[in-house]
């Protein structure tokens, strides 16, 4: 129980900055003095980060005893959502260089 408390604590707490510091990235850039690339980036790694804190504080993906079949589960279904996620960006930027393309084209 006491151990449980714990990480939730620690996890809100790392919430809380994770999110205020993305939000602060987007409401006040010139405090962070970030390219808009950069911030991009940043916020990513800050969603990322907040995933890994989320999986392991709140969803307790680490803590299973035994056969660890829903860790398994949980990787596969994170790979597949990231899967997805890359390949509709490289299409969309695909298509998005070949309708510029074609625009600039005058017959």
């Amino acid at each position: 129980m006491h151990k449980t408390l714990i990480s939730r604590v620690i996890g809100f707490v790392a919430s809380l900055v994770l999110t205020l510091t993305a939000f602060l990235i987007v409401t006040h850039p010139e405090f962070f003095h970030l390219g808009i690339k950069i911030a991009i980036i940043v916020i990513f790694i800050l969603a990322i980060l907040q995933g890994i804190v989320q999986s392991i504080c709140f969803l307790n993906v680490l803590s299973e005893k035994g056969p660890r079949w829903n860790l398994v589960i949980f990787v596969s279904t994170i790979s597949i959502v990231l899967a997805i996620i890359v390949f509709t960006i490289w299409v969309m930027n695909h298509l998005n260089y070949n309708m510029m393309l074609n625009s600039t084209l005058q017959f």
